[in-house]
């Protein structure tokens, strides 16, 4: 767990965040410097607080965002209420709040418990596995005496999980990106054309590939160095960990139009590989796909 610095944010009024609204695409409350603070802070004492952390640029994360706003909205219908509050970081629009909660990319999802952040993870769940996360957080937030654990009886989506995607949502949720990997190979080897386990495998790799990347540095030098296939991949990585798909893209496709033998496979496996993580019907995948094949053919 890990806190703010203390004199991070200004005063805030809590009845915002105890009635979310939603904006737009938004579901939960925005937070930013003001509120982080001084609401969101004092409110953890009452409820779980979960935050997602998006960006225009990831429609994945603008999706684990809708999806908890989902839950958040299936809870509040229950007699006891939710028993948690949501809240959204743009990154983009919020750079501060980025920087003090540590996002390196998104979707990132973050618990505030009593003022202590604990992270939950940092992938594209399902739903079942977004509502066990969920009900994890409440119940660590109960055995604190915040709150109530899930009613015994009610519906558990984490008994309908294969048993490889428990042992990965834990490993993630301790931040075991190695051992994640290792469940996700696991349940291939089980079941090799597993839609599930082909995606969270892809995007374990990748955050053990950026794990520690400064990001922005990385993405400088290899502007500097087109030459640096090294560099030219970490950046294509770190493109994709921001959502910034056609820069990732572009970047590869125009090292594969100048390469050759196997220079040029290697950054089209690398490529293919990024392509797992984007949604099929994505206009840029679509895009990039058709170009890819225009630089190889």
């Amino acid at each position: 767990m890990s806190s703010l610095p203390k004199n991070f944010g200004a005063a805030f009024d809590l009845s915002v965040l105890r009635t979310p609204a939603v904006a737009a695409e938004l579901s939960g409350v925005s937070i930013n410097q003001v509120n982080l603070m001084q609401e969101v802070l004092p409110a953890s004492h009452e409820q779980v607080v979960i935050l997602i952390c998006w960006s225009a640029r990831s429609p994945q994360s603008q999706a684990v965002m809708a999806a908890l706003g989902k839950l958040l909205q299936e809870d509040s219908a229950k007699p006891t209420g939710a028993g948690w509050l949501l809240g959204n970081v743009n990154i983009d629009q919020e750079p501060e709040v980025a920087q003090a909660l540590q996002v390196q990319t998104v979707p990132l999802a973050l618990a505030v418990i009593q003022e202590q952040i604990v992270p939950l993870f940092e992938t594209v769940p399902t739903l079942p596995q977004l509502r066990a996360v969920i009900d994890k957080v409440l119940s660590l937030a109960a055995e604190r005496g915040l709150g109530s654990p899930p009613v015994a009886g009610e519906a558990s989506a984490e008994e309908k999980l294969e048993p490889e995607e428990i042992r990965a949502l834990e490993a993630l949720d301790n931040g075991d990106f190695a051992a994640a990997r290792m469940v996700y190979q696991e349940w291939l080897n089980r079941a090799p054309k597993n839609p599930l386990a082909q995606l969270g495998l892809a995007q374990v790799e990748l955050l053990i590939r950026i794990n520690g990347l400064d990001s922005a540095d990385v993405i400088r030098r290899a502007n500097e160095n087109p030459d640096d296939l090294v560099l030219l991949r970490q950046a294509a990585d770190c493109e994709i960990g921001q959502g910034d798909f056609a820069a990732s893209f572009d970047r590869l496709i125009s090292a594969i139009k100048r390469t050759a033998g196997d220079e040029r496979k290697e950054l089209r496996e690398h490529l293919v590989g990024l392509f797992a993580l984007v949604d099929p019907a994505d206009p840029t995948l679509i895009k990039a796909r058709q170009q890819l094949a225009s630089a190889l053919f």
